[in-house]
């Protein structure tokens, strides 16, 4: 009886701490970690959000760059924070759900470490060719590939990334053989497949749109079931018979999964008007965006679901990022 009303006493001061803490909260600057360098999808989705969570929390909302080995650096980063609402990480379909798949061995777990403080939007990836490529579909892309293995080349922002899983998941189902041409985020492979070095690349059509509408790269296809609402005429990789590739990026906010529940509330109201606002709205629905309007307990099974999906698939094709 000791131990229980002991276990009771220790339970009933962490809520009333927790309550404290959520009546001062926030009351100085908060980080959101973003595990890619400037320019990528991660970063212009974190950007959008902390200048309109900034206002609505009465606090800055700071965007902290820390990239490397893929997402792992930044994400690690955030899952040994301090769960107490100061840090905050830009989690998306790479690091909360395909590296479970990529590595054998994670320094954290996305679902245990993580729970979502609210999911913003997602984009379809599109499968693109530099500008001057003879190949205009995807049956194209696969009879030269099938005609001359590993001729054939494809940028990504590097190892383990989401343009990797995509290009790399779609030679896997299409029998092909490809070379992976890995860099350090997703300016530097635009800075390769513009020059026509690389053959081809995977992004996500929030920052492929703009060079596809500019003519500087060839649209292929989406990665997705379904066609892309702002390219109605681009087909679908499953129209090609490869049925099995439904992939989207995703993104949302996560904080450490200790973070006290008073907290967590806050974050999840701030960051459901700061996704509602019209201006974020129009940012990303202008780019062909879904937004995530999912509960946050929807939002901890969605995760919870990609991240096995994701695993078997990349586990049966053998796709590793080390």
């Amino acid at each position: 009886m000791k131990i229980l009303r002991a276990i009771a006493a220790a339970a009933g001061m962490s809520f009333c701490a927790g309550i404290a803490l959520a009546q001062t909260y926030p009351d100085h600057p908060i980080r959101l970690i973003v595990p890619q360098p400037p320019g990528g999808g991660f970063d212009t989705v974190a950007r959008v959000m902390a200048d309109r969570l900034s206002p609505i929390l009465g606090q800055p909302v700071i965007v902290e760059n820390r990239s490397g080995a893929g997402t792992l650096v930044g994400t690690d980063y955030a899952a040994k924070a301090a769960p107490d609402g100061y840090t905050l990480l830009l989690g998306g379909t790479s690091n909360m759900a395909l590296n479970l798949g990529l590595y054998p061995k994670l320094s954290y777990d996305p679902v245990r470490d993580f729970t979502p403080v609210g999911l913003v939007v997602s984009w379809p990836f599109m499968l693109l060719a530099r500008k001057d490529t003879p190949y205009k579909a995807v049956k194209d892309i696969v009879e030269a590939a099938r005609a001359k293995p590993g001729a054939l080349t494809f940028a990504s922002a590097g190892v383990g990334s989401g343009q990797h899983v995509a290009t790399a998941v779609f030679a896997y189902l299409a029998k092909i053989e490809l070379t992976h041409v890995p860099y350090a985020g997703a300016q530097a492979a635009y800075g390769d497949l513009l020059g026509g070095r690389v053959d081809l690349f995977s992004d996500n059509a929030q920052t492929a749109l703009p060079q596809v509408t500019g003519g500087t790269v060839h649209a292929i296809a989406v990665t997705t079931a379904r066609r892309y609402s702002v390219m109605p005429d681009l087909p679908s990789i499953a129209e090609s018979g490869l049925s099995d590739i439904d992939m989207e990026t995703w993104f949302g906010l996560f904080a450490p999964s200790a973070t006290p529940a008073p907290v967590l509330a806050r974050l999840a109201a701030a960051v459901e008007t700061a996704r509602s606002s019209p201006e974020a709205v129009d940012i990303f629905t202008k780019t062909g965006g879904n937004l995530k309007t999912m509960s946050n307990e929807d939002a901890k099974a969605f995760v919870k679901s990609e991240a096995g999906r994701w695993s078997a698939l990349l586990r049966a094709a053998g796709i590793k990022a080390e």
